[in-house]
């Protein structure tokens, strides 16, 4: 299969795959995928099977139901087929995909999965799933990710998670972990159920705690609103907010063989060097004086902006730039600036549109933090790496700041500087539960609180490197130098171990259902699809349909 140039990018009005509905606090979210329109030809999305391109609709929704529709309580993801609820991903697709596809579809499903759950928890707007025929594999996933799970009693339709017998790899978007972290299905019943193609169903799916109710079909339409409205009334969205939402107007971009390019977030792209170098630049002014004017703004709010651009950039470089290993990361703006847009946000954290906003540059953030690219931040004069832009240094594998100024180019210049707030202090949690700080200075607290007596300082190169929230500051003569060294030796490093290198570092302190589903489950994942026991000609993935058997190599390594 070739991979074609992917484009993140949709809306409502162009989805082939699923419908949005409302009625007043419940949406309904029907799959109902076009056969015809898979994202690369070769395959048909039958039996409600998702590629990439039925997921980043989905993405796309869980998006604009939550900045568009405030008013939406309750969510009901439910199939527009008869009997089939979802197939999960298409086989087709994924025995024909080079393993850099499947890996990355799986990383982005799974990132969807999340921001599901994180909707839930967070924004008061409750998933239900409403499952109305058979749900397999990835399709089961997408259910898990729901709060509730409601499964149609008709006989034939059951719950399944068929990858290891059927496929010879496992459910890859977290299916096994949220069964037993999140469900607490007993392991016991947890591995038989993974290991029984065909699944359960009825009143053993219940009693496991793979669904939560199973319903006659004679009552399921008036069971599932009733449900639905019950979730609603126990939210905490805004009453009364129909028509308050705010448009995810479409993003400027643009994008060549050497650049792509935004509004706030520019990357260019050096082949030669396997480099992207991106630049996010601060707002330019300070932020509106009152919460009216973060409503107004609404999509062209500094922060809301900034953070669709470089979520939308990091996704692009992921699926499209797969050589260029190594992101470069700078900024350009005044700090007070950007600590503006962060305090108009915290001071009105009971407002749901500041909410919002900050939840989604939170999930953007650990979107970076799970990106399989080495991460070399650049600390320079005229950079504004402060609150929430201090963020990207801290995600970064090594930071370099300038001690001083260059010399030659601007001697006049303020010397770089970083500045901590308050957004670096709780709102924007990694997926480990812990904010980048705390990770960072992990059973160091002295050296932690000597950080925070610093908040709000401006933090030139010496002392941001004494307080440990740098990793070097060069002076202008060795600066080139060092950054060149840098990157030239990242490119010379095998990738995939810098990505297992990168995976293991990260994430310290405690062990997340986020943090199991990328550290662990995904990284075996991969492992296994690379193996010729899944996708070798023989391997089950190629075989599956065909009548035969894999052909397995039965050693245990």
């Amino acid at each position: 299969m070739t991979s074609p140039l992917v484009d993140f990018r949709t809306d409502p009005a162009r989805y082939r795959h699923w419908r949005l509905a409302f009625d007043g606090p419940v949406a309904t979210l029907t799959m109902d995928v076009d056969e015809q329109a898979a994202l690369v030809p070769g395959y048909e999305l039958k039996l409600n099977s998702y590629d990439l391109g039925v997921d980043i609709e989905l993405y796309d929704a869980v998006q604009r139901l939550r900045f568009e529709h405030p008013e939406v309580r309750t969510v009901v993801v439910t199939s527009g087929k008869d009997k089939i609820f979802c197939a999960g991903a298409n086989i087709r697709m994924l025995a024909a995909s080079p393993h850099p596809w499947k890996v990355n579809f799986c990383k982005f499903t799974n990132e969807t999965r999340n921001g599901i759950e994180d909707a839930t928890a967070s924004s008061g707007q409750t998933w239900l799933a409403a499952i109305n025929g058979t749900a397999s594999g990835g399709g089961y996933e997408l259910a898990l990710a729901c709060d509730h799970l409601m499964l149609i009693d008709d006989r034939s339709s059951a719950v399944s998670l068929p990858e290891l017998p059927l496929l010879g790899v496992l459910p890859g978007t977290g299916g096994l972990t949220r069964v037993v972290d999140k469900r607490h299905v007993r392991r016991d019943r947890a591995d038989y159920f993974s290991t029984r193609a065909e699944g359960i169903g009825g009143r053993k799916a219940v009693q496991w705690r793979l669904v939560d109710e199973v319903v006659p079909r004679a009552k399921w339409d008036e069971a599932v609103a009733a449900r639905a409205a019950g979730l609603a009334e126990h939210s905490n969205r805004p009453a009364g907010a129909e028509g308050a939402g705010i448009e995810l107007t479409p993003l400027d971009k643009t994008r060549t063989g050497e650049e792509i390019a935004y509004r706030y977030v520019t990357a260019k792209l050096d082949r030669e060097r396997a480099v992207a170098e991106i630049t996010v630049r601060g707002p330019g002014a300070d932020a509106p004086a009152d919460l009216a004017g973060l409503h107004e703004q609404g999509a062209d709010f500094w922060t809301l902006a900034m953070t669709r651009e470089l979520d939308d950039l990091i996704l692009d470089l992921r699926t499209n730039e797969l050589e260029l290993g190594t992101w470069v990361l700078r900024t350009e703006g005044q700090r007070q600036q950007v600590l503006s847009y962060d305090r108009l946000l915290l001071d009105h954290a009971d407002d749901w549109l500041a909410t919002e906003i900050v939840l989604y540059l939170k999930r953007t953030l650990k979107r970076l933090d799970v990106t399989s690219r080495s991460l070399l931040a650049l600390i320079e004069p005229g950079s504004c790496f402060a609150g929430s832009l201090l963020e990207l240094a801290l995600a970064a594998d090594r930071s370099f700041q300038l001690a001083g100024v260059f010399e030659e180019i601007d001697p006049e210049a303020d010397p770089a500087a970083i500045t901590v707030g308050p957004m670096n202090r709780g709102p924007l949690p990694m997926s480990n539960g812990l904010t980048r700080l705390q990770t960072r200075f992990l059973g160091d607290e002295q050296a932690l609180a000597e950080v925070e007596k610093r908040a709000g300082d401006a933090l030139a190169a010496e002392d941001a490197e004494e307080l440990g929230l740098v990793t070097f500051a060069p002076d202008d003569i060795d600066w080139d130098e060092e950054v060149r060294i840098a990157v030239e030796e990242r490119a010379s490093f095998s990738p995939d171990a810098l990505t297992g290198l990168e995976a293991n570092y990260r994430f310290a302190g405690p062990e997340t259902l986020e943090t199991k589903i990328f550290g662990r489950l995904t990284a075996w994942q991969n492992w296994i699809f690379y193996r010729p026991n899944a996708s070798g000609p023989d391997g089950a993935l190629r075989r599956y349909g065909t009548g035969q058997r894999a052909d397995f190599d039965r050693k245990r390594v």
